[in-house]
C-alpha cells in the first residue's frame, strides 16, 4: 500500500458532499491537507503521538466544533474560554482525573489547536451502556434509534465478526455469551457520537472534528457508517491511528501507523 507524505503547506484535498476518499496510509505531514465537513480523528487513547497528530490536523482544519468521546454533554459545557486558559484549569473543570482517561497533558494540546471551537461531549453514561448490553442499543438510545440504524440487526456474519473483535479486545478472557451485549454497547457509543456530530454541525455549520478511539472511526461499522445512515448527504472523512505492527489494509479513509506507546500488559487485569 502506498504511503503518502505531503508537506504541511502543499495542495489541500477537500472532500465535499458525495465525494469519496481514497483509502491510503499516510504520514502525519499529510494531515493539514485533509479537510471535510466532518473529520473523525481516531486514536489509541494513551499514545502521545496520536494526540500530537490530532492537534496538527485541527490547527489546519480550524473546526467550528469538536466532539469528544471522553466528555459527557455536561462536562463539555465546562470547557469555557476562561477554563481553557491553562491545562490545570481545564483539567479541573472537566473532572478529567475522575473520569479515568489517560494523562490530560496529552489532550490539552487538542484544545489549544482550535481555541475558538465549541466543545461537545458524546460520552455514554454507565447506566445507558448497561441497558444497551441488556436490552439492545435501540432501547438505550431512545426515539431516534431507527434513524441511526439501531433497530436493524447486523447480518449474522457481521455480528459474529464484531463479537470476535470484542473478545480479542478483552483478551479472550470474558464469557462468549457476553459479547453480543458488548457489541450493542459499541453501537450505542457510535450512535451517540454521530448524534452529537449532527447536532454540532446544525448549530455551527461545521467543520466538525471528532476525537475518539480508532475503533469508532472505522468506515465499515463505526461512526462514519452511522452518519451515512442518519445523514447520507453529509461528507465524512475518517482518519484512523493504529500502532505497529499493522495490516496493510485498514477500514478508514486514511490511516497513520505509529510505534506502540510504552504501557503495562493490558491483559494483566484479566489474569
Amino acid at each position: 500500500m502506498k504511503i503518502i507524505t505531503v508537506l504541511a503547506l502543499a495542495v489541500f484535498t477537500t472532500f465535499g458532499p458525495g465525494a469519496a476518499a481514497m483509502a491510503e496510509q499516510i504520514e502525519p505531514e499529510a494531515l493539514p491537507g485533509l479537510q471535510a465537513p466532518v473529520v473523525i480523528l481516531g486514536e489509541v487513547h494513551d499514545n502521545p503521538a496520536h494526540h500530537a497528530n490530532q492537534a496538527l490536523a485541527l490547527a489546519f482544519l480550524r473546526p467550528s466544533a469538536i466532539v469528544f468521546e471522553m466528555l459527557s454533554e455536561e462536562r463539555a459545557s465546562y470547557a469555557t474560554p476562561a477554563n481553557r486558559e491553562s491545562a490545570e484549569k481545564l483539567e479541573a473543570a472537566l473532572g478529567w482525573e475522575d473520569a479515568g482517561w489517560p494523562d490530560f497533558d496529552m489532550y490539552y494540546q487538542i484544545f489549544e489547536a482550535a481555541p475558538e471551537a465549541t466543545i461537545r461531549g458524546a460520552d455514554v453514561p454507565r447506566e445507558a451502556l448497561l441497558q444497551a448490553m441488556r436490552d439492545g442499543a435501540a432501547a438505550a438510545f431512545g426515539g431516534d434509534a431507527a434513524r441511526y440504524g439501531l433497530t436493524q440487526p447486523f447480518a449474522p456474519e457481521v455480528q459474529a465478526e464484531l463479537e470476535a473483535e470484542q473478545m480479542r479486545a478483552h483478551c479472550d478472557a470474558l464469557p462468549p455469551e457476553r459479547m453480543a451485549g458488548m457489541v450493542e454497547a459499541q453501537r450505542l457509543r457510535d450512535a451517540s457520537l454521530a448524534r452529537a456530530v449532527l447536532e454540532a454541525l446544525a448549530e455551527t455549520g461545521g467543520p466538525v472534528a471528532v476525537i475518539t478511539g480508532s475503533g469508532h472511526a472505522r468506515r465499515d461499522f463505526g461512526v462514519p457508517a452511522v452518519l451515512q445512515q442518519a445523514a447520507p448527504d453529509v461528507s465524512v472523512l475518517s482518519i484512523g491511528q493504529i500502532e505497529a505492527p499493522a495490516d496493510p489494509v485498514q477500514p478508514f479513509d486514511y490511516w497513520i501507523v505509529t510505534e506502540p506507546a510504552p504501557r503495562d500488559d493490558p491483559c494483566a487485569v484479566f489474569r
